[in-house]
């Protein structure tokens, strides 16, 4: 399940990075970058798992699917902390330095 939501994830932000054209000011490059990677980590988590497991893996207990699943929706929501952050410290439309200098 964590393959599964990271994939999903990065494949809808893939997809809105393909069709917004404001994709290099907020940084969409590097969000999809972020869940790729991620999902390339469970690809070979899960290979490694189906080595040791076998047929095994494709019967999961509910509570490691259950698990499985809020460690991949925690891994997206990360991803989504990390390029908030970016956008941020970059403030790429600069709504953040005109929100601290009319409060100075």
């Amino acid at each position: 399940m964590t393959l599964l939501t990271c994939a999903i994830a990065a494949i809808a932000v893939t997809i809105i990075w393909y069709l917004s054209e404001k994709r290099k000011e907020m940084y969409l490059g590097t969000l999809a970058l972020m869940y790729w990677g991620a999902s390339l980590m469970w690809l070979v988590d899960a290979i490694f798992e189906y080595a040791e497991l076998h047929e095994e893996y494709f019967t999961p207990a509910i509570e490691d699917m259950i698990n499985d699943t809020y460690l991949g929706l925690s891994v997206v929501a990360l991803g989504l902390c990390i390029w908030l952050v970016i956008l941020f410290v970059k403030d790429p439309r600069g709504v953040v330095r005109k929100a601290l200098s009319r409060k100075a």
